[in-house]
């Protein structure tokens, strides 16, 4: 599971590199596709449930699930990007939130909120914890502490040799409850976080989640496996923020912890 991941980790790492003010999410799509089967793998999303892409590509409001398209970007879009791979019979699954130099004021902080909020979560993912004590973590951050919504129809998941596997992980609920955390475990955790109130609706096409009220949201994710010497972060977001460095379009979003 941990070469899978890393191939999410470096596709991400590859889409990163290409985030152009006038590119299209179609083209990125297309060319991390290649980028996937020349590793050896196999698109983990290209197919799902029907699902038409390689990428879920989000837009601004869009929080998960879009669909990449002929829109150009402006240099002033956010840009999540969900990435699924197949790789010896087992998914990898990794996201990360990229900001355009011209967002509007607060989307930064935003998009710094939710990726600090995934590792607060990664924190709780110790054998003997409940799934509850990750989800608190998340959203006591992002709404008690920054004062974002916390989406509640869409949550985080078990992966394995299946895409959607048991348990489910939202980004809230209370301390102790909860599936218990066991050795062995891999999960995805995945906060969605939006600017304004926690409130979703999906779009015509069966598939884009945006925010009620028009704000910009973010999407970040790890794949982690539950061990005895504590957690084992499989995916690795440093593919991304290396090609970020090299690319004056994106915002760096830096942890500094």
């Amino acid at each position: 599971m941990r070469e899978s991941n890393l191939l999410v980790s470096k596709t991400l790492g590859h889409v990163a590199g290409m985030l152009k003010v006038g590119v299209t999410g179609k083209y990125i799509d297309k060319s991390a596709e290649e980028f996937i089967r020349d590793h050896g793998g196999i698109p983990g999303f290209k197919g799902y449930r029907g699902f038409p892409a390689t990428l879920c590509m989000s837009l601004n409001e869009s929080v998960v699930h879009g669909i990449p398209s002929d829109y150009a970007f402006e240099e002033s879009d956010v840009v999540s990007v969900d990435c699924g791979v197949i790789l010896n019979g087992f998914y990898g699954d990794a996201a990360f939130t990229f900001a355009f130099t011209g967002v509007q004021e607060g989307v930064e902080d935003l998009l710094m909120v939710t990726r600090e909020a995934l590792y607060k979560g990664i924190e709780q993912v110790v054998i003997g914890n409940r799934v509850g004590d990750i989800s608190y973590a998340i959203q006591h951050y992002c709404e008690k502490v920054h004062g974002y919504g916390i989406v509640r129809e869409l949550v985080g998941h078990g992966v394995g040799r299946s895409l959607h596997e048991e348990p489910d992980v939202p980004n809230f609920g209370s301390k102790g409850k909860g599936p218990i955390l066991k050795e062995g475990m891999v999960i995805a955790i995945e906060p969605m976080v939006n600017m304004g109130h926690r409130g979703v609706k999906q779009k015509s096409d069966g598939w884009t989640i945006v925010t009620k009220d028009g704000k910009p949201s973010a999407h970040f994710e790890h794949s982690v496996a539950v061990r005895k010497s504590g957690v084992d972060i499989l995916s690795d977001h440093s593919y991304i923020d290396d090609a970020i460095k090299n690319n004056a379009e994106i915002i760096n979003i830096s942890r500094n912890c």
